[in-house]
């Protein structure tokens, strides 16, 4: 884990530094290639100005008062005392193949003490631009020839300028922006690295609560940052899932811990009475003990299929919903409850109208309130059903005049395997809760109340679902 965990961040920061290193480089010989060529461009312009000057020179100076000032050597001389060389320029004249006059910089390397140059540049007949490698590195040059009609005297002018010196403040930016860029670049590592680590934290956390999870504690939880960015958002639904797990695993726990506690007895009885049932002779003896252990054969098989309904319940397609019209549901619960027992059964009220529900499961529910209602009275005692609309939904009850249910018990009975009502109380403790959760299947809660007089009225309140119940009561009336 910690290897990709890792490799994703360096994948990161591979995908920020490579694009970055790759925009510096391009920008780096970019920048080169222009200082590079603004320098060779300004030599050029430089050597060319020079020679413009001298033809200027040439043009404008006084008429010559004897032979000798009109001939070469004394307009190369001019021109060299009127010049001031840039730094890293030098001139010289040449006359008649050997140097005449130079100005009094200091050059990095005498040109003018080359024999060989000073030779070829003073026999050219045209401007000549050249370079030539020094010890002080590469020079650009011009040599511009100079003669008078009707003289034997030639001379040439050589301007020289040291572009590898010439270049040294731009090779100076060019090196200053690579230290910047290679600068800039750790930086970006850094910040990057640092950036990834901050993006994968939330991912860390996830991790690390992961792995704190055990079957036995479900309550680590990944703290939000508070940012209410997408992280907070997928630490929010981490913890929800987490909530989902840890109220499945503790529903799964409880309901594995009643559910072996609640079939426990009834095996206890039965491995009892077949122990006995190995050692009797009597037959009556035999045929009773054989009721015993079938009667609590068929209480485990409604535990079991109890818990199969209770489990069923929190699967898709528990109820299937239908147009159901209320008032022959309530006649029908009624008509169905009757055979529960000795009881007076009464119908306290029916509503007219449909809903959207799924008439079977709200059929078992009514059924189920009645049959508990039946263990919680005598004979003879009152046991009602009804039905009326409410705002927004409809509401079912069963009401009896029994013992009632206790009010520290009413949020208990709707849970697995709780028995309200003392003594009396029959069955595993699930009818309830498989009213309850039908009811929150279509939508709806279960309430407990006091009856007038003495008893409990339990009370379904469901949505109409969308159901237009006026709507559905006129085509009734219609047809």
């Amino acid at each position: 884990m910690t290897d990709r965990r890792r490799s994703a961040r360096l994948r990161i920061l591979g995908w920020i530094l490579v694009p970055a290193a790759l925009v510096l480089v391009l920008s780096w010989i970019v920048a080169r290639e222009l200082l590079v060529s603004q320098v060779e461009a300004r030599i050029q312009q430089e050597l060319a100005g020079e020679v413009s000057e001298l033809r200027v020179l040439a043009a404008d100076r006084p008429p010559a008062t004897s032979s000798e000032e009109a001939g070469p050597r004394s307009l190369l001389r001019l021109y060299l005392d009127r010049s001031i060389p840039d730094p890293n320029e030098t001139m010289f004249s040449i006359v008649d193949g050997m140097v005449d006059a130079r100005t009094s910089d200091v050059p990095p390397v005498r040109l003018d003490e080359d024999e060989d140059l000073v030779a070829a540049l003073g026999a050219v007949d045209e401007v000549a631009y050249g370079s030539v490698d020094t010890s002080a590195g590469l020079v650009r040059y011009v040599a511009v020839p100079v003669s008078n009609p009707g003289q034997n005297e030639a001379g040439t002018l050589v301007v020289a300028i040291f572009a590898d010196a010439e270049s040294a403040d731009a090779n100076s930016v060019v090196r200053t922006l690579l230290l910047a860029s290679l600068g800039g670049l750790g930086l970006a590592t850094a910040v990057g690295w640092l950036v990834a680590g901050r993006v994968l934290a939330p991912i860390r956390q996830m991790r690390d609560t992961a792995r704190d999870i055990t079957d036995t504690d479900l309550t680590s939880r990944i703290p939000l940052t508070g940012r209410g960015d997408e992280f907070d958002d997928l630490a929010t639904t981490f913890n929800d899932m987490l909530d989902r797990l840890q109220g499945a695993f503790s529903a799964q726990r409880a309901f594995v811990d009643d559910a072996g506690h609640e079939l426990r007895t009834p095996l206890t009885i039965i491995r009892g009475h077949l122990e006995i049932l190995q050692a009797a002779t009597d037959p009556a003896d035999r045929i009773q003990l054989m009721s015993v252990i079938s009667d609590e054969l068929g209480r485990m098989a409604r535990i079991v299929h109890d818990l199969q309904t209770l489990t069923k319940a929190t699967q898709p397609g528990f109820i299937r919903r239908a147009p159901v019209d209320l008032a022959d549901l309530v006649d029908d619960a009624l008509r169905r409850a009757r055979a529960l027992g000795d009881r007076d059964w009464q119908l306290d009220a029916r509503c007219e109208g449909v809903i959207e529900a799924d008439r079977d499961r709200l059929t078992q529910a009514l059924v189920q309130l009645a049959q508990n209602a039946t263990q919680h009275t005598q004979p003879g005692d009152t046991v009602a059903i009804g039905c009326r609309e409410e705002d927004g939904g409809v509401c079912f009850w069963v009401r009896d005049t029994g013992s009632g249910i206790p009010q520290a018990d009413r949020e208990r009975v709707f849970q697995r395997f709780v028995r309200a009502g003392g003594p009396r109380a029959e069955g595993a403790g699930l009818g309830l809760s498989i009213v309850a959760a039908i009811a929150h299947a279509h939508g709806g809660d279960v309430t407990v109340a006091d009856t007038p007089g003495g008893g409990a009225t339990i009370e379904i309140r469901l949505p109409h679902c969308g159901a237009d119940v006026e709507a559905a009561s006129a085509t009734k009336e219609a047809h």
